[in-house]
């Protein structure tokens, strides 16, 4: 596109989508709108109208009809020059006079004004979009190419519309369903906000590309030779996401650039739908797709008419790769949104089935806010229904508490306080008494009802969706419940024992709990009665001949169940922890979680931090031995001992990682050694096989709470 665009320009691209255009019309707009603003000046200083031109232009990238293109152009005559609505009634109809007064009264509207008087304006807004949606489109354009060009403005009106676009338009753009707007905008408004992160994350890319390539078109091409193989004709595009996007998982993952997998996003478009499902199966076919990042929105679209399959796969050298799967048709409206409905090709209004009606769209959008009195609940409603993605609900004295989707009233007394959660006996939602597994929705309000003496209950487990909930149930129904949990737990292993033809004896249970690190039989059972531990995990501990575990390994970097989307996690040095123990996870800003061994004596570090809490629970299947154990062995100083220890270690399938000699005497050797391993059992076989050999005179699992993450 030129820096200046002149009307033929404009026609051009509007022809391109277009071919029936009414060329006059837009040439007549064209010199209106010039000859108004002639004598104005931008804060650049360019002339004036060098600004709606370029507005109109954006818009002819959504091939939005003549009547939108036309309001561009004169969209601050009314406000700007001497022109008037009458004047631009009589030279241009009612349709486009209506357009350009709407978009000139929103330009009016101060969103980021007192907080009173920013619900009203919104109140404004969403009238104005029910009205006519397009006037959103204009103002959308209007601000996207303002922030292009914001470097031109003073510092501090700068900041002043990179937080209004942050806040509001951007998250309109998201829930209209123009995502490249979204990102531009935010990424725009965040080059203002915060330039030193930007440019942090922009180095980190240029040092990336120079150390792995074209990542881009490695993968690309990856892809197609795939889709080739199974005769499936589609276009694959690549990109990488925009820094701000970034940065925000950076935020909410506590994580560094190098650690996030998925900073490239593709897309590959096809013909059908039923190729979307053949891409998909041909993707899934060659790469290991990452567990919870997989959504089919073609059978359940988004409100704003959405529609395209997601996955995120392990690809090329291990990185994650994020892959989006839909027709032309629904990439259509995931570039345009609800402006879909508008949308030309070839001379005619497209008819694309999964445009959404704009009308219905914004009906939907405002049901609940046109019933709203109070200035205050109307915003946060809205601004709720713009940031979808997340659910905040309201305590009785209004104040804000932020949850994860999908959380329950539990989650919401656990978050005010432990205490409050531990005597939860019942919720009342927006002031009608319901279950305590109600899944919590944006904008409600909530009261928790307690009553002295009321305990956690076992199936309050299953209900809870945060660690932080999780943890603190589990940690009083420990305490409160442990002598019922103990004659369950004898009840489920008997049953167990049973199942094999074996006798949960004490002696057997008592070498189970020994083997899985436990403190004694009791703490077995209670944690089976908490249902904290499988009982087939006991059994297959004892008689690993039964252990049922099938299909490939386990990956190293999926060995633990629990972590959120993209969350990454190291095993901590104090204890490390193997696969078949009982593990919690620590978060960290930064680091992701850390995997702790439930009885870490470095967690008691932690018990005022419940929010840190993450609740997880290794991977069920074979895991690789890839799990460093370090042991503290004494060993017989004579020819051929450590010889013959490492080949003993070797003969159990193990590698040892390290080898250190901490003291040496004239009669004894004493070592530490970091072998791989596994998982539980593993690590008994090795210890099993060293603790026999009669030159071995001492051997302890090595565990150094000062080995801090």
């Amino acid at each position: 596109m030129p820096d200046k665009i002149t009307v033929d320009d404009l026609i051009a691209l509007v022809r391109s989508y277009n071919p029936k255009t009414n060329e006059t019309l837009i040439r007549e707009a064209f010199a209106y709108g010039q000859a108004m603003h002639e004598g104005q000046f931008r804060h650049s200083g360019e002339p004036y109208f060098t600004h709606p031109v370029a507005v109109a232009a954006i818009l002819t990238q959504q091939r939005l009809d003549d009547a939108t293109i036309i309001t561009a152009l004169l969209h601050d005559t009314i406000e700007d020059t001497k022109s008037t609505y009458t004047e631009v009634e009589e030279k241009f109809g009612k349709e486009i006079a209506e357009l350009v007064d709407g978009v000139t009264k929103l330009t009016n509207l101060q969103l980021s004004s007192t907080q009173t008087k920013q619900a009203e304006n919104f109140r404004k807004l969403f009238m104005a979009m029910s009205k006519d949606l397009r006037v959103i489109l204009v103002k959308l354009a209007d601000r996207l190419h303002n922030m292009r060009t914001i470097k031109s403005m003073r510092p501090d009106k700068q900041v002043q519309k990179a937080r209004e676009t942050m806040d509001i338009f951007a998250p309109l753009a998201g829930r209209m369903g123009m995502q490249w707007m979204r990102e531009e905008l935010e990424d725009l408004a965040f080059s203002v906000l915060n330039p030193e992160a930007r440019n942090s994350i922009m180095r980190r890319f240029i040092t990336l590309q120079k150390e792995s390539g074209d990542v881009i078109k490695k993968i690309t091409d990856d892809i197609r030779i795939e889709l080739d193989k199974v005769g499936i004709k589609a276009e694959v595009l690549g990109r990488a996401k925009k820094p701000y996007s970034i940065w925000r998982k950076m935020e909410e993952k506590g994580q560094g650039f190098s650690r996030l997998s998925d900073i490239y996003g593709f897309r590959v478009i096809t013909n059908t739908e039923c190729d979307c499902y053949r891409v998909l199966g041909a993707i899934h076919q060659r790469w290991r797709a990452v567990p919870g990042r997989f959504k089919d929105y073609i059978s359940q679209p988004k409100s704003n008419g959405y529609r395209s399959i997601h996955t995120t796969v392990s690809g090329r050298d291990g990185k994650r790769v994020e892959v989006q799967i839909r027709t032309q048709q629904m990439h259509d409206v995931a570039e345009s949104g609800v402006a879909a409905h508008w949308s030309y090709r070839d001379g005619v209004r497209s008819e694309n089935p999964f445009a959404v009606d704009p009308a219905k769209w914004v009906a939907g959008l405002t049901e609940r806010l046109d019933a709203s009195e109070d200035h205050d609940e109307f915003l946060e409603h809205v601004k709720l229904e713009m940031y979808s993605d997340q659910v905040f609900c309201f305590t009785p004295k209004g104040e804000v508490v932020k949850l994860p989707r999908g959380a329950t009233p539990l989650d919401f007394a656990y978050a005010i306080h432990t205490r409050i959660g531990d005597s939860c006996v019942g919720a009342r939602v927006d002031g009608i008494r319901v279950p305590l597994w109600t899944r919590l929705k944006n904008g409600q309000s909530v009261e928790i009802m307690t009553a002295e003496g009321q305990r956690p209950q076992a199936t309050w487990i299953d209900i809870a969706v945060t660690g932080r909930a999780k943890s603190a149930i589990r940690r009083s129904l420990r305490s409160e419940d442990r002598e019922r949990f103990i004659k369950l737990g004898r009840e489920l292993a008997r049953v167990a024992f049973e199942h094999v033809g074996k006798k949960a004896t004490d002696k057997a249970l008592a070498t189970a709990a020994k083997r899985m690190g436990l403190v004694d039989t009791d703490e077995l059972l209670a944690l089976l009665g908490s249902a904290e531990m499988n009982a087939r995990e006991v059994v297959e501990g004892l008689y690993p001949e039964l252990a049922t575990h099938t299909g490939d390994e386990v990956e190293l970097t999926r060995a633990v169940v629990g972590l959120e989307q993209d969350q990454t996690f190291e095993r901590a040095s104090c204890c490390q922890p193997v696969p078949g123990e009982r593990i919690v996870g620590i978060s960290y800003r930064g680091k992701g979680v850390v995997v702790h061994a439930i009885d870490c004596p470095v967690l008691s570090e932690f018990e005022d931090q419940n929010d840190r809490w993450v609740d997880l629970h290794w991977h069920s299947g074979k895991h690789p031995a890839g799990h460093t154990v370090s042991f503290m062995m004494t060993i017989s100083n004579d020819a051929g001992v450590l010889g013959r220890i490492c080949t003993l270690i070797g003969e159990q399938k193990a590698n040892i990682a390290d080898l250190v000699f901490m003291d040496r005497k004239p009669d004894f050797y004493r070592i530490l050694i970091d072998v791989d391993l596994r998982d539980v059992e593993h690590l008994h076989t090795v210890m099993t096989a060293l603790e026999a050999d009669s030159d071995v005179a001492a051997l302890e699992r090595y565990r150094d709470p000062a080995r801090k993450p």
